[in-house]
């Protein structure tokens, strides 16, 4: 309908003889009444929401963007009903039509407002994706046999049957067989998790080639994918503080647009040439079209958005919208060392062997005295013996000597492991083992000591280990301009250690929660903004007092609560991914709205007329609606290119570039 108008007024214009031919045949009166009728049905059923919201935000004294096509199509639309209908009431060089205009300006509007939500379905794409990840049904072992069940009437405790390449369908721990699992859907890391009695797995991933069986933890909106799609949902939601400035701007923008038409429709009907009545109104509702601040609107929640559902793809969840934004402002990321930085478990890390001694015969000694022991020290050694497949002997006549380590007879054999004061106590020469265990000692490691048969046999270094990809990610974050600090329970040799392995700037070790908080207070000092990076409840204090908090989501559930992002990854890769997402999206809402408001400031005057007196340009209604819904167009377009940022760091710990858009500025 609008498209019949717009042919029937313009084309009569713009197409040589077109003006003539309605004319002759069905004259012009009834090609107005045609258009009249059309439009009128335009503005009163698409185009009603305009004048429901626009004119009572008018009226409250609260303009909006509804206010400004309201205001201007109703003055093209009133005009032309009086050149219609009662014509007699304007000069006769002023009898004209706009009839097309109201209409083409609704249609365009509304068209941009639907490419909006066009647009916006498709930045909804990775919630749809999680949704996808979701399993349908699961098979749940019922008196001992599989049968097939829906996911809803699982329950937690339930036993569930995990066949080869089938989704897992809730969070749960495996009870018998094992499995590789493609857990990139959530963590973002491709290579395939082995999964053995104990490990946990999480519904919506992949099971590989194997088979098992695990017992549901989480069910329902409790499971891992069902907080992560909520979280996405309420960042994907969130207002940024940028978008505060923007709605105050908007809020008087609007006023001082009408106004200024206003100024335009007074000016051209005092200095206007002839037939100033419609030049006046063409200019003024030109003003009024062209600066409907759509674009402005558009600038901060689509990149939000697109932002947001990408760096969820990539394994980071923005909890909190805000983080996105402030993320970009901070200068120090301070980090906890263990499950951090480092694995969050201790590894037999050395066995320094005295001479005559066997590296498997004393590994299996020693696993089997250890074995009676629940010290994490203890069971570091027992996990390394069965990964060696050591020998396993029974123990006999265990005794576990206070503040000193401990004794046992295994194999026939007396075996002692302890610090080196047990093997002075029982009145054991060290000898060339005490440099090895000073060594391992400045790297950080806590050394025990063998004895067997009266004879010390080795020492034993046990470590929690740096994440291979640690010192990578650090050394990209230096390269983007922070600084990098660890804050630490543990003591400061360990801590100084694996600072000079990762090449951490800054270390505060030997704190209690409490005074990781007060670390962090230091560390503001001179106006510097701190993210802190942890996954243990002792860490939730640090989490939520830091500007922002970034939790491990392998970490516990208080932490991830306490945080502003979750790196569903579990190291620091995450961080730099994080950053990098965060960067990429405020420098595009920041080209949007600077598109949105330079459009406006530039075509604003054009539209009032200001190029009339030296090139004869009035901009009409029609192209300037044209022009505004281009600016939201162009808006959306941008936003959606960052569908394009690619992690910043591989599964190697190689930085990539950034693809898409240009490299971020230095801080």
């Amino acid at each position: 309908m609008p498209c019949r108008s717009f042919l029937l007024e313009m084309g009569a214009h713009m197409v040589p003889g077109v003006h003539d031919l309605i004319g002759r045949t069905i004259g012009h009166q009834t090609s107005w009444m045609i258009q009249f009728v059309l439009t009128t049905v335009v503005l009163a059923w698409p185009g009603r929401a305009f004048y429901t919201k626009g004119f009572p935000a008018l009226f409250k004294g609260a303009p909006d963007m509804n206010s400004l096509v309201a205001v201007g199509t109703s003055a093209a639309y009133l005009y032309s009903l009086v050149a219609l209908f009662a014509p007699a009431l304007l000069p006769e060089g002023s009898r004209a039509v706009y009839f097309e205009a109201a209409a083409v300006i609704v249609v365009l509007i509304l068209l941009g407002r639907w490419m909006e939500a066009r647009a916006k379905g498709r930045t909804g794409a990775a919630i749809q994706k999680l949704l996808g990840l979701q399993a349908r049904t699961a098979r749940v072992l019922v008196d001992g046999e599989p049968q097939d069940m829906a996911i809803e009437r699982i329950r937690t405790g339930d036993i569930l049957v995990v066949r080869p390449g089938e989704r897992i369908a809730v969070d749960g721990e495996v009870t018998e067989g094992s499995a590789h699992v493609d857990e990139s859907m959530i963590t973002g890391e491709p290579v395939p998790v082995a999964k053995t009695t104990g490990d946990p797995v999480t519904g919506g991933t992949v099971n590989g080639t194997g088979a098992f069986q695990f017992r549901a933890t989480r069910v329902g909106a409790d499971t891992t994918l069902a907080q992560i799609i909520r979280m996405v949902e309420e960042a994907q939601g969130a207002k940024l503080p940028i978008q505060g400035m923007v709605d105050r701007i908007t809020l008087w923008f609007v006023p001082a647009v009408m106004a200024f038409a206003a100024l335009t429709v007074l000016v051209w009907l005092v200095v206007g040439p002839s037939p100033a009545l419609s030049h006046a109104l063409v200019a003024g509702v030109s003003v009024l079209i062209i600066a409907c601040p759509c674009a402005m609107g558009l600038a901060t929640p689509t990149s939000i958005m697109v932002g947001t559902g990408r760096a969820a793809e990539m394994g980071v969840l923005f909890r909190k919208g805000d983080a996105l934004q402030q993320l970009t402002g901070v200068s120090v990321v301070a980090v906890d060392k263990t499950g951090t930085v480092t694995e969050g478990r201790p590894e037999l890390t050395d066995m320094v062997l005295a001479e005559g001694f066997d590296r498997a015969e004393v590994l299996a000694l020693v696993a089997a005295v250890e074995a009676q022991s629940e010290h994490p020290i203890a069971d570091a050694i027992v996990r390394a013996a069965r990964v060696e497949n050591a020998a396993r002997h029974d123990v006999e006549s265990f005794e576990s000597i206070t503040g000193h380590g401990v004794r046992a007879q295994v194999a026939g054999r007396d075996v002692l492991v302890g610090a080196d004061r047990l093997m002075t106590r029982e009145g054991l020469e060290i000898g060339a083992l005490a440099e090895a265990e000073k060594r391992l000692a400045e790297q950080g490691r806590t050394a025990l000591f063998a004895a067997i048969d009266g004879r010390v046999a080795a020492v034993i270094a046990v470590a929690d280990p740096v994440k291979p990809s640690s010192a990578a990610a650090i050394r990209a974050l230096h390269d983007l301009g922070l600084k990098v600090a660890m804050i630490t329970g543990d003591k400061r040799e360990t801590a100084d250690a694996i600072a000079r392995e990762t090449g951490i700037d800054h270390v505060i070790a030997g704190v209690l929660p409490d005074g990781k908080v007060a670390a962090l207070d230091d560390l503001r000092k001179g106006g510097r903004h701190v993210a802190f990076v942890g996954d243990g409840i002792n860490d939730a204090p640090a989490l939520a007092h830091a500007d922002v908090g970034i939790a491990i989501g392998t970490g516990t559930d208080v932490a991830i609560e306490s945080a502003d992002v979750v790196l569903m990854s579990g190291d620091l890769r995450g961080v730099v991914n994080a950053y990098r997402v965060s960067t990429r999206t405020m420098r595009n809402i920041r080209q949007n709205l600077f598109w949105a408001f330079g459009y406006n400031v530039a075509l604003i005057p054009v539209a009032a007329g200001v190029l009339y007196p030296v090139s004869g340009l009035l901009l009409s209604p029609v192209p300037a609606a044209g022009a505004m819904a281009l600016s939201s167009v162009f808006v959306l377009t941008n936003a959606l290119r960052l569908r394009r940022v690619s992690p910043a760091m591989d599964e190697t710990g190689t930085v990539r570039p950034a693809a898409g858009l240009s490299p971020a500025p230095a801080e």
